[in-house]
């Protein structure tokens, strides 16, 4: 079967940093780029030629912007490396700062039923922001090391940090971690995405690994846990290992994709440790991954990664892409029972 995809119209200058479905609506498209823009797309389903693509609005920042993300189907929030966190209004297309860091905005999630933003940065924090506040910052948290991903289910937010360390919070309390962990990967965190039954979280290094967590301390649970390889190639009897980019689960199915800098996107079964399908290989590394509300459709984010510093950027490449692909039942679970 051929696989349907297209690729987005006026996609960014730079690198790609987030590509974030809407939580509501399944053709609503948030992404962020280091050419200091976020854009806003209307996602058609242009490869059936039934609706086509187009970008909605575009917000501009002083700095390349690393993260955004919804928080209703009229707003979104984004930061970066000019160290404010943004209120994006979709409709006047203006932006309102709402707060700042002291270092770099890494991440962000929005915390639906706290009605709050939830920024991570460089300067060790997690802030938590009410747009609609006389003062927006509600609180501000240290952590011990530079935050580089968050992500949320339910009430439970996952802090990925530098030297290997994770916590664990109940964002209804954020006083202190409920968790304190080491990363079960050896290496540098790259990525991290919560599993969309609230189970647990997968977490994948700069090495080529991904580790499979579950939330329940307890001695039975966490003997489910693993870690495995991924994203390696051996070529002419040299073995390549690529960074692991980014991590999605899928709404429904609790599959998970997986993207690294060797350009590929694969579907995993974490529950039956098994790769469901690898989609063919990009011209460029995959950045950010992300699945739409109804799970029928994956963004995919094709960029240059900067893995080999500036040398590999001096090489002819193709323009930074967002792919959408339509999904099918490669996504879906051998034994799922609808």
């Amino acid at each position: 079967m051929a696989e349907s995809q297209f690729a987005l119209p006026s996609p960014p200058f730079d690198s790609i940093s987030k590509v974030q479905y809407s939580p509501t609506n399944p053709n609503q498209l948030l992404v962020s780029s280091w050419d200091t823009t976020v854009k806003l797309y209307d996602v058609g389903d242009d490869a059936s030629g039934s609706k086509t693509s187009e970008q909605k609005c575009k917000f501009d920042h002083r700095a390349a912007v690393l993260a955004c993300c919804f928080s209703d189907a009229e707003h979104g929030f984004s930061g970066g490396l000019d160290n404010t966190v943004r209120y994006l209004d979709f409709e006047s297309e203006k932006t309102n700062v709402v707060g700042s860091h002291s270092d770099a905005v890494s991440s962000m999630v929005y915390a639906k039923d706290l009605n709050a933003l939830i920024s991570a940065s460089w300067d060790r924090t997690i802030r938590l922001f009410d747009p609609r506040a006389p003062t927006p910052e509600q609180s501000s948290h240290e952590n011990p090391e530079r935050i580089y991903h968050i992500d949320l289910v339910n009430n439970t937010l996952v802090v990925a940090m530098a030297s290997r360390l994770f916590h664990i919070y109940d964002i209804r309390n954020m006083q202190e971690p409920s968790q304190r962990r080491e990363s079960s990967l050896k290496y540098m965190t790259r990525s991290l995405a919560c599993m969309a039954n609230g189970e647990g979280y997968a977490t994948a290094s700069v090495e080529g690994r991904i580790a499979v967590e579950y939330f329940d301390p307890s001695p039975e649970a966490q003997e489910k846990k693993y870690a495995f390889k991924c994203h390696r190639q051996t070529i002419d009897g040299v073995d390549h290992v690529w960074p692991v980019n980014a991590l999605a689960f899928h709404p429904i199915y609790n599959t998970f994709a997986s993207a690294g800098s060797d350009g590929t996107v694969s579907v995993w079964d974490h529950k039956i440790k098994k790769r469901l399908r690898q989609y063919h290989k990009f011209n460029n590394p995959i950045s950010s991954v992300a699945f739409n509300c109804d799970g029928t459709k994956l963004a995919i984010a094709s960029c240059y990664t900067w893995d080999e510093g500036d040398q590999g950027a001096r090489v002819e490449r193709e323009r930074p892409q967002v792919w959408i692909k339509t999904v099918g039942p490669e996504v879906k679970p051998k034994d799922w029972q609808a």
